[in-house]
């Protein structure tokens, strides 16, 4: 919505690989050129991200730091436990706990709970985690790569729509809580947005795919609503 202050309709669409790719921190408006902002969002996340948590936090182990946020960085969408992380980083479970929380506290990644009206197929208990910014994603796994030699179009898209309807619902004063829904044999929803007494569910498609909301979904839900958020009407849900 800011960036429709100083852009057209068609430059907005032109831009969306960009910004895909690179995110939308402010400063990437200053750059001209691809490398200088692939340099930017680099030097941000060794100097920023990890030396102020270092610093103030009082956190030793950096590495491990670094390796968490890939690890998480490769599983944008998906359901993540923290214990789980641990056993591939060699960390207790509340220490990885502790870090995604200090990465939160300082607006790098956030939480997404699991939707349930304790109907006995939901799942309750799981998170997934995504990235307030596209670009210092993919800084923290070095691939700044075209959408076109790259096999995470799916990941960038979610991450950025997840993360500008956010942005947008905050802009506009909206008081929504955000979820995603999912049930044990794998029904699933990208996000599922409740405020007001309304449900609203939403499904991000990079192709402009048709998509069907769940059956266990739509009978047990049955006022909610049901959208696919697709390149062709993405603009409408983000501003």
């Amino acid at each position: 919505m800011e960036l429709a202050l100083n852009e057209n309709l068609v430059d907005t669409m032109r831009h969306l690989e960009e910004r895909l790719i690179f995110g939308s921190y402010p400063e990437i408006f200053s750059f001209v050129n691809n490398a200088q902002k692939q340099r930017y969002l680099s030097e941000i996340t060794t100097s920023y991200l990890l030396k102020d948590i270092l610093l103030f936090e009082q956190v030793k182990n950096s590495s491990k730091m670094l390796q968490l946020l890939q690890l998480v960085s490769y599983q944008v969408g998906q359901e993540v436990s923290n214990e789980e992380l641990g056993k591939q980083l060699g960390l207790k479970r509340d220490t990885v706990a502790r870090y995604l929380d200090l990465f939160t506290k300082i607006f790098v990644i956030y939480r997404v709970g699991a939707y349930s009206s304790n109907l006995r197929k939901e799942i309750v208990k799981n998170s997934k985690w995504y990235f307030v910014d596209n670009g210092i994603r993919n800084a923290i796994i070095n691939n700044f790569n075209p959408l076109a030699g790259r096999n995470d179009v799916g990941v960038l898209w979610e991450n950025y729509l997840m993360s500008e309807r956010i942005k947008r619902n905050a802009y506009k004063q909206i008081r929504v809580s955000t979820h995603f829904w999912r049930t044990y044999d794998r029904q699933e929803i990208d996000l599922v947005e409740e405020g007001a007494g309304m449900l609203a569910a939403f499904e991000f498609k990079w192709r402009n795919e048709k998509a069907k909301a769940p059956i266990f979904f739509t009978k047990n839900y049955p006022t909610a609503s049901f959208e696919a958020v697709t390149q062709k009407n993405y603009l409408d849900f983000i501003t």
